[in-house]
């Protein structure tokens, strides 16, 4: 064997071994970067921990316990303010019929108060006795309910107590007349006064 040949054997071991350990080093280097790239994706496939999940029910619930009642009470509030809105109309439908019936435009009988008879008389309308043509005078567009009243089906008229004239204050009687109406809620309001007596 020749110098030149050995040299020649030599220099082509040493770039097979060179290329060896670059293949190696470029497979280790492809296995290093998918386990990287895979520990990547776990760590973005993860999802929550069960401490994680119990902290954050915990919040919510905390969360809830305090937004619930008070969603209650700003739904019964709202409640209160239609039923003061109702009651103030009502009456004041009442107490202008009555001042219509002593300046005598409504027919007058020797047995009446000067109350209306019923609610609907409110809604339906009178004729104006001084009036040449005897046109109507409504007092009310429409009855409305007690928004108290729990059930839908229940006529408007029906869902309110009646007090006549000639009833006491403190044990309201259905009579003849309407001298005031009130609510037959048994419920009480926030200001911590029965709807009964407001």
């Amino acid at each position: 064997m020749t110098l030149f040949q050995f040299q020649f054997e030599s220099d082509t071991r040493r770039r097979q071994a060179s290329d060896e350990d670059s293949t190696g080093s470029t497979a280790r280097s492809e296995r290093g970067s998918q386990h990287s790239s895979t520990d990547k994706m776990e760590l973005e496939l993860r999802g929550f921990t069960l401490i994680e999940l119990v902290v954050t029910v915990a919040i919510i619930s905390i969360l809830a316990t305090g937004i619930l009642p008070m969603a209650k009470m700003i739904a019964q509030r709202e409640k209160e303010k239609e039923l003061r809105s109702s009651l103030r109309n009502m009456r004041e439908a009442i107490d202008a019929y009555k001042k219509l019936f002593d300046e005598g435009r409504i027919r007058k009988t020797s047995r009446e108060s000067g109350y209306p008879p019923n609610l609907a008389v409110l809604v339906e309308g009178v004729e104006d006795e001084k009036d040449p043509k005897k046109n109507k005078i409504r007092f009310l567009r429409k009855i409305p309910a007690d928004p108290m009243n729990t059930d839908p089906n229940i006529p408007a008229e029906q869902t309110w107590g009646l007090r006549s004239y000639s009833s006491d204050a403190n044990d309201p009687q259905v009579g003849d007349d309407v001298f005031d109406i009130y609510s037959l809620s048994t419920g009480m309001g926030l200001n911590g006064r029965p709807y009964r007596v407001w």
